[in-house]
Order: C-alpha cells, then sequence, then structure tokens
C-alpha cells in the first residue's frame, strides 16, 4: 500500500497576566541659564534614584533592578517666527528604567513620579519572569503537537485510514514549506 503524507499545523495560545513592568522615564529640564538647568535635572534624579535605592532588592522586588542613563547636557540658539535667532537654550536631560516584580507597587510608582516637574514616562513594557515564560512555554510547545496529531487523525479517519504515524515535526517554514501547511 503506497504511503500518505498528511501536513498539518498545531496552535495554542495562552494569556497571562504580565509578572514584570520596566518603567522608562526622563528627568528633562530647559532654561537659559546652563548651571540651573543642570543643577534642577541633578537633583531630580538624584531624589528618584535614592526613592528607587529604597525599594530595590534584586531577590523580592518590588524593584528588582533599575539603571540610570549619563546625564547630557546640551544647548542650542533657536529661531524665531521672524528669522531671528534667539538666545541660547540649555537642556539637560537623564533617563532612568525600573524593573519592578508588582504590578500594582509599579503603577503606584509611575503615579506618585508622573507628577513630579521635569519628569516624562515614556512608558511601561510588560512580561512574564523567566520561570513562567519557559513553564508556559513548555506547555504551548505540548498542546500545539497534541492539537497537529488531533487534525491529522481527524484528516486520516476522512480518508479512511487507520493506522496514523508523525514522520516529521516542525516549527512553520522549517520543512521548505514556506510557513503554509
Amino acid at each position: 500500500m503506497s504511503e500518505t503524507i498528511i501536513t498539518v499545523q498545531g496552535e495554542h495560545e495562552e494569556r497571562r497576566a504580565a509578572e514584570r513592568g520596566t518603567v522608562r522615564l526622563l528627568v528633562t529640564y530647559d532654561g537659559d541659564s546652563r548651571h540651573e538647568t543642570l543643577a534642577l535635572a541633578t537633583e531630580r534624579h538624584a531624589e528618584i534614584a535614592a526613592g528607587l535605592r529604597e525599594i530595590h532588592d534584586a531577590q523580592n522586588g518590588p524593584v528588582l533592578r533599575w539603571s540610570s542613563d549619563q546625564l547630557r547636557v546640551w544647548g542650542d540658539r533657536p529661531w524665531s517666527q521672524n528669522g531671528e535667532q534667539l538666545p541660547i537654550v540649555h537642556h539637560a536631560q537623564v533617563g532612568i528604567e525600573a524593573e519592578f516584580s508588582d504590578p500594582a507597587a509599579l503603577s503606584d510608582w509611575v503615579g506618585t513620579v508622573s507628577l513630579r516637574d521635569g519628569v516624562t514616562v515614556e512608558g511601561v513594557t510588560w512580561r512574564l519572569s523567566d520561570e513562567t515564560l519557559r513553564r508556559l512555554t513548555a506547555q504551548v510547545s505540548q498542546r500545539a503537537v497534541e492539537e497537529a496529531v488531533a487534525k491529522a487523525r481527524r484528516y486520516a479517519s476522512g480518508l479512511g485510514l487507520t493506522d496514523l504515524r508523525p514522520v516529521a515535526l516542525s516549527d512553520p517554514g522549517l520543512l521548505g514549506d514556506a510557513g503554509a501547511p
């Protein structure tokens, strides 16, 4: 009897609430005095960094890690709407990033820090913990294979075939199928 090859794709999806949140913010000041602009940014940065140090615990959180960019200071001379170059405007800026293990603590912290002068929250990146991601990836992979085998059995049954034996398994595109089943 000739061999019949059935190629199918199995999929499975899981949704979980994020366990980690990494917030990125900027401390930015502008002004006509370089010294004052730099002092304001330095002071605000020191205040935020001190607060993060107080709640940082790499094992238990709520802040698992945090980092700060190098403080940047520069100036430029803007142009008026009449085409005249205006006096120099000085800028001071530093970025801060913090990873929280507790979404509620992150929310509270952002709610407090974002109200301070000179602070802009650029965004939050959400993710699972490494352990949860590994565990869920294994579960989802297993369920996707189970779905593919069940689908192949249904196809085989429709063809009147009873003996089903998987001969290859891959992610889409790895068997030369250009990603299509």
